[in-house]
């Protein structure tokens, strides 16, 4: 197959995956843990499992790599069965009664450990499948389909769930033509779990081949390149410092809309307004703007960009409790996620070589996931003792931190930037 036939048939399937990623999307960041909220009223530790699902397959990818490589899989093969076993996991959590906690938070987690687990193998699938020049673009016009399924699932799943001022009474009820089943938040999972089944399709129409460049017996034998490569060492502590207030927060903004003992008490369609239809509208608009970015501008440079817009978007949400400032807030923060949407995927592309793509993304998957799990759990517990506009200052400034840490490599990085592959960074 041409390289050309490759991209071609790559892209068109991507679309489809992105699309049913979109709904997933909405899931983990709202849903899911909106129904641990409402409808099952869970404690605190099951609310950050939820929150934290996807970290855990995060955490999982350095293993899910190594099992690629071991057994001879191509790429994208192994990725669609581990989707496969997701959306059974997702159904597990659509048809647990209200009094099992324990068996919803288990679907939940594990269907969105299921979503993240394979990320690195997608990366390496960008890396093969999409010409270096116009992976950036290629990226971000699929991933235009995805935040827009996040977009209008949100709004149609929090109207679903509350009627708004628009109300559902011309949405048909699907859980009426279930017999014994009247619980109208259990078409959500079930809807997740379709998702997860037909991007899994989508992913085995996808040429590949066996991951080439993983190498040594452990999982984890992929973080020599922290050694290795100090560019990569830094711009991960400048993620680690990033990422855990942006994770940390990100469950909070459910938390903080909808508890009410924080005085705001939005319904879910408000709330999912706040969370994925503003956002996701910037993310929409934007994104083709930060894929074009991404293939031109010097990486540290970008990278500090987007962590200013977080840090802006994160401390304006939390110190607002009106709707202009909360609308405003979420804007800010969607600009700044469409660019890290790029970044997050595909910024290994830069630094690694051709073979090693999936190397250096697992340890960026790991090391999320590690932020993730850790990041929710943090913030529960931290807001049974500060307001969350304390806690929007303290992360607002953890972020212009890891700014700092980015600065020196700027200069360091302009011949890269400028497309000479051929200057390394000094071994440490």
């Amino acid at each position: 197959m041409s390289p050309e036939d490759c991209t071609r048939i790559t892209y068109r399937y991507e679309r489809w995956r992105c699309v049913c990623a979109g709904l997933v999307e909405a899931g983990a960041t709202t849903f899911f843990l909106l129904l641990a909220v409402r409808y099952f009223h869970t404690g605190a530790l099951a609310k950050s499992l939820v929150a934290g699902g996807g970290s855990v397959g995060l955490l999982l990818s350095p293993w899910m790599v190594n099992l690629t490589q071991r057994v001879g899989w191509p790429i994208t093969r192994a990725a669609s069965r581990v989707l496969q076993m997701g959306a059974l996991a997702a159904l597990v959590a659509a048809f647990a009664p209200r009094s099992a906690v324990a068996l919803y938070t288990t679907g939940c987690v594990l269907a969105l450990t299921a979503s993240s687990a394979v990320i690195p193998l997608l990366t390496q699938m960008y890396q093969d499948n999409y010409p270096a020049e116009r992976r950036g673009q290629l990226y971000a016009s699929t991933f235009r389909l995805r935040i827009a399924a996040s977009l209008g699932f949100g709004f149609l799943g929090g109207h679903w769930l509350e009627p708004g001022p628009w109300g559902t009474k011309h949405l048909p009820d699907v859980t009426a033509w279930l017999n014994g089943w009247p619980d109208r938040f259990r078409a959500l999972p079930l809807i997740f779990a379709g998702a997860l089944a037909v991007a899994g399709w989508a992913l085995a129409k996808i040429p590949s081949g066996p991951l080439r460049g993983t190498t040594g017996s452990h999982p984890l034998a992929s973080f020599r390149f922290l050694r290795q490569d100090r560019w990569f060492r830094q711009a991960l502590i400048a993620w680690m410092l990033m990422g855990f207030a942006n994770l940390a927060m990100l469950p909070m903004r459910v938390e903080y809309l909808g508890n009410p003992r924080y005085g705001l008490g939005k319904t879910a369609a408000e709330i999912a307004l706040l969370t994925l239809v503003i956002p996701n509208a910037a993310r929409l608009v934007m994104s083709p703007v930060w894929g074009w970015l991404f293939d031109r501008m010097n990486f540290f440079v970008l990278r500090i960009a987007l962590n200013l817009g977080f840090a802006l978007g994160i401390a304006a949400f939390f110190t607002n409790d009106s709707w202009s400032g909360l609308l405003v807030s979420a804007l800010v923060y969607g600009i700044a996620n469409a660019g890290g949407d790029v970044a997050w995927g595909l910024w290994v592309t830069k630094f690694a070589p051709p073979d090693h793509v999936a190397d250096y993304m697992t340890v960026h998957t790991f090391l999320t996931g590690v932020r993730g799990v850790l990041a929710p759990l943090v913030a529960f517990q931290l807001v049974q003792h500060m307001s969350p506009p304390t806690m929007g200052w303290l992360a607002g400034g953890l972020i212009v931190i890891a700014c700092f840490v980015l600065v020196p490599e700027i200069w360091s990085w302009i011949p890269r930037s400028r497309g000479d592959r051929s200057v390394e960074p000094a071994e440490e």
